[in-house]
This record gives structure tokens, C-alpha cells and sequence, in this order.
């Protein structure tokens, strides 16, 4: 478990660089967010704080993106 939710963290991070570009905030909802409460979930069944920062991290990014371009953009 601890393997799967750092994957679904790093593959959170990876979307989350291609939405931070103009007019791709979109993919943030599709994939950036589902993966990384993913992360999040497994990383705190299996105790593991490095996936479980990184998860939180990413999606407290998103957010924050999708938040400035007003939830879409």
C-alpha cells in the first residue's frame, strides 16, 4: 500500500505541472485531484507521511489553482 500512494502522489504532481499552464486548470478536476485524495487515503491507511505530505501538498495546489481561475480555467 505504501508503494500504490506514492504513485498515486507522483502521478498527482506530474498533472498538476501541465495544469498550472493557462487554460488547462480543467485537468486539476480530472487529474490532479481524484488521484491525489487517492494518495491521501492510502498514504494514511499505511502510515506512510512522505506520500501522505506529498498527496496534501499537491492537492492543496490544486485547489488553489482551481480557486484563482474560478473553478474552471
Amino acid at each position: 500500500m505504501r508503494a500504490l500512494s506514492l504513485i498515486f502522489g507522483v502521478l498527482a504532481a506530474l498533472g498538476l505541472l501541465l495544469g498550472l499552464l493557462p487554460f488547462f486548470g480543467w485537468l486539476n478536476w480530472i487529474f490532479v485531484l481524484p488521484p491525489a485524495v487517492l494518495g491521501l487515503i492510502f498514504g494514511a491507511l499505511s502510515r506512510d507521511r512522505g506520500a501522505t505530505t506529498l498527496s496534501a501538498v499537491v492537492a492543496v495546489l490544486a485547489a488553489l489553482r482551481l480557486m484563482l481561475g474560478g473553478g474552471l480555467l
